[in-house]
């Protein structure tokens, strides 16, 4: 007997981004390691990589995780 060879069923109302296909879909079609989500609409998992890309460059500009800068405030 085969652990893990269940496959997940999407849920209606669940919407995915797939990185592998670059589409949207509506229940996880494609492994969790090629999307993003779940997300509450269509809509919103169209724009998975413009909110990626903007959490990044977020990240990537606050001094508090930047390598070098000033590590954060535990107390804070």
């Amino acid at each position: 007997m085969a652990l893990f060879k269940k496959r997940t069923v999407g849920k209606p109302g669940e919407w995915y981004y797939c990185l592998e296909h670059k589409k949207v879909e509506e229940g996880p079609e494609c492994p969790a390691k090629d999307r993003f989500g779940p997300y509450t609409s269509r809509e919103e998992a169209q724009h998975a990589m413009d909110t990626a890309r903007e959490r990044n460059l977020e990240w990537e500009n606050d001094p508090r995780w930047h390598d070098g800068g000033t590590p954060p405030d535990p107390e804070a």
